[in-house]
């Protein structure tokens, strides 16, 4: 029956993701009901509740941000650095959008910058495919190495029975997936031909397809509230990660903390969400009409679905599974990265790639080394391209150099994500084992 289920959770996973948007999460509940009614057994603590709690709490945070005018005022600021230096766009795209995905836990930030990093390219007749593959590829390589996002408290909760503490973890994926980017950009810098010879293009611009190049916009006025907004939530960040120092068990601090990490998270960016919107003077019940908001609760849905699908299947056939990977991944740890790699694009979540898996790893007794070291490949969504922000890069690419070729994984997003995700690997093992 294995086999049989195992083409169930496939099935369902293609079919969500061709529902898209919120329907990846339907379908995953879809596929539960199938896998409970020909034999497998799951309860409501196989949901990822901690998972579903972080990235409520952050989106709420994130979009108060939206709604005091603090991402607009961000992406202003993105736009002046691009325009100030546009000859080092494919390194400062991938450095900005990796920045905003750290600091916020979600990778949605990037579609307000896509544009700016469209129209800078090609008025300076660089190609976008370019700075957009990385600058996607980053905004989610960040996600994974947010000291907020669901995917690090999810790792570090995995962890836990190894002794292995959430400061540890991101003292090593920080770094190296930041350096890891900054490859994957030197890699996309020299990526298919220059602009003016590329014939989809010049088809375009003969056909009026092409838009004219946007001047800067001199006339932005930050909202009152926007930077106040903005030391407020880094404020919040570094409380987050404060408090998760001084109740670390491997620091010994404070030996008998009022609450773990996860709900600290979880309290403080709601409660941040609420100091923003009264800082702003706005109504807390705007915080639901933000886009952010809803990207971020159909998100929440896509994962509660999609980690319960996985969750319901490990957990099931945990025995058999163990003992197919236990021999091959002992006898090659770095195998992780590669089934994070291929997984990933299928649970279209690093979180409920994570909180699926990640626990199976522990449990087959493989060093924590190798499973911080290959976490980061979690972050593999352009490698399919049907992933929002990578749907976004191509549409809003008016040039058509952004786009796939005649093969499915013919696109600009795999070379230089792929380059970033081993740089990534290869770090965390060198790294590693000096921090664990």
């Amino acid at each position: 029956m294995i086999w049989f289920h195992l083409a169930v959770v496939l099935l369902f996973i293609v079919l969500g993701a061709r529902m898209g948007g919120i329907g990846v999460g339907l379908a995953g509940a879809g596929g539960i009901l199938v896998l409970v009614l020909t034999g497998v057994s799951t309860s409501v603590d196989a949901a990822p509740w901690e998972v579903i709690g972080i990235i409520m709490s952050v989106i709420c945070t994130v979009a108060a941000l939206q709604l005091a005018g603090a991402m607009d005022h961000m992406v202003h600021l993105t736009e002046v650095l691009l325009r100030k230096h546009p000859k080092h766009i494919v390194f400062l795209a991938p450095a900005v959008t990796y920045l905003m995905s750290l600091l916020c836990g979600t990778g949605h930030t990037a579609y307000s910058v896509i544009p700016v990093i469209v129209d800078v390219a090609k008025s300076h007749g660089i190609r976008p495919s370019r700075p957009l593959s990385i600058a996607v590829v980053a905004s989610q390589v960040g996600v994974a190495a947010s000291p907020i996002s669901a995917a690090m408290v999810a790792l570090a909760v995995a962890l836990e029975p190894m002794r292995i503490g959430y400061l540890q973890c991101l003292a090593i994926v920080i770094p190296t997936t930041f350096i890891g980017c900054m490859v994957g950009a030197a890699v996309a810098y020299f990526q298919g031909c220059e602009l003016d010879e590329d014939p989809v293009y010049l088809e375009r611009k003969a056909a009026g397809l092409v838009r004219p190049a946007a001047a800067a916009s001199s006339g932005y006025k930050a909202a009152p509230a926007a930077a106040k907004s903005l030391w407020i939530f880094l404020a919040a960040l570094v409380i987050v990660v404060a408090y998760a120092t001084i109740s670390s068990p491997e620091l010994g601090i404070m030996e008998e903390p009022p609450m773990k990490s996860t709900p600290a998270i979880i309290t403080i960016m709601m409660a941040t969400a609420a100091i923003i919107c009264f800082a702003a003077k706005e109504k807390t019940a705007k915080i639901a009409t933000q886009d952010t908001f809803q990207a971020g609760m159909s998100a929440a849905v896509c994962i509660l679905g999609l980690a319960w699908l996985g969750n319901a299947f490990v957990n099931h056939y945990e025995e058999q599974i163990s003992s197919a990977l236990s021999g091959p991944f002992q006898a090659a740890p770095w195998l992780v990265a590669v089934f994070f790699y291929f997984a990933a694009p299928l649970m279209f979540s690093h979180a409920a790639t994570t909180r699926a898996f990640m626990p199976l790893m522990v449990s087959l007794g493989l060093p924590g080394v190798a499973l911080v070291a290959s976490y980061p490949a979690v972050a593999n969504y352009y490698l399919l391209p049907n992933y929002p922000t990578t749907v976004a890069a191509m549409e809003m690419d008016d040039t058509g150099s952004t786009r796939v070729g005649k093969m499915v994984l013919d696109h600009p997003f795999v070379l230089p994500g792929t380059a970033a995700i081993i740089v990534c690997v290869a770090l965390g093992f060198a790294m590693a084992p000096f921090v664990l």
